[in-house]
């Protein structure tokens, strides 16, 4: 029954990760997805649903297989990531999300977590700069309460930044169990420099 529910793990795990390489989906709506193309009306035995480390570790080797330019890619958002991440030092930038683990498809944006006490400076500076942005609420890392989020496209990249206040920087540097899930701009250029 165990070697089963790993079985099915694997197979829903990969199923999400190719939704997300190809579809843009996240991972709440990719595992849904991935459920009902594997499983079709029946329910997930207890313990079949795979963790989001676990799709991590599909996604990057479906990208490895399937993905010509997917090393490029990665190098290059990375890049943008570094210069924007410059740009907009006073806010505190940590990058986040796929561009920070090296798994990043056509549609993964550069995900930067800002953590400054007033957002309205962030959307000052970017009318500064002439930046177009649209602003949305995404979930916050720690709590799931709603935080303001800010989409735009830098070149053909697109960007995220979510706005947190400067006190949630405490506590948000503790890794997990697949590491550090951000980093400030010294430990993407550290990053960079080893690939």
């Amino acid at each position: 029954m165990h070697e089963a529910s790993d079985s099915l793990r694997l197979e829903l795990a990969a199923a999400a990760a190719r939704l997300i390489a190809d579809s843009g989906l996240d991972y709440v709506a990719a595992k849904k997805k991935a459920l009902r193309q594997v499983l079709g009306d029946r329910q997930a035995p207890k313990g079949a649903i795979p963790d989001n480390d676990e799709i991590d570790a599909a996604l990057r080797e479906h990208l490895d297989l399937f993905d010509a330019d997917h090393a490029q890619r990665v190098a290059r958002r990375r890049q943008t990531a570094a210069a924007l991440m410059q740009r907009l030092k006073a806010f505190h930038p940590y990058l986040t999300g796929a561009v920070w683990k090296g798994i990043v498809t056509e549609h993964a944006p550069i995900h930067l977590q800002l953590f400054h006490d007033n957002p309205k400076d962030v959307e000052i500076e970017l009318l500064n700069e002439g930046v177009d942005f649209e602003v949305s609420t995404v979930p916050h890392f720690r709590s799931g309460a709603e935080v303001e989020a800010i989409g735009f496209y830098l070149d053909d990249a697109p960007v995220l930044l979510s706005l947190y206040g400067h006190d949630d920087l405490r506590g948000a540097l503790r890794g997990g169990p697949a590491g550090a899930e951000r980093g400030d701009r010294k430990a993407l250029l550290d990053r960079l420099a080893q690939a």
